[in-house]
């Protein structure tokens, strides 16, 4: 009835495998969505928006016509 094994243990470990789960489900929808974009830098099924995207983001550019919104409390990295 009492210890780890008991009916207080069996309760703690039941809670532990709940937040575990959800973890799990949270982790597993993150890993799905960075597979779906991975795939898209593929050589076979290159998404030109997307290689446009991340050279813009990783290169902090933007062509002279176009117009720049920053977001406001979202923080900006100068390079």
């Amino acid at each position: 009835m009492s210890g780890e094994l008991g009916m207080v243990g069996r309760a703690m470990i039941e809670r532990q495998v709940s937040e575990l789960e959800g973890e799990l489900a949270v982790l597993t929808a993150q890993r799905q969505e960075l597979v779906s974009r991975v795939s898209l830098l593929r050589p076979e099924s290159l998404d030109p928006d997307m290689l446009d995207e991340r050279a813009r983001l990783n290169l902090n550019l933007v062509h002279p016509d176009e117009l720049v919104v920053l977001r406001p409390g979202h923080r900006y990295s100068m390079n």
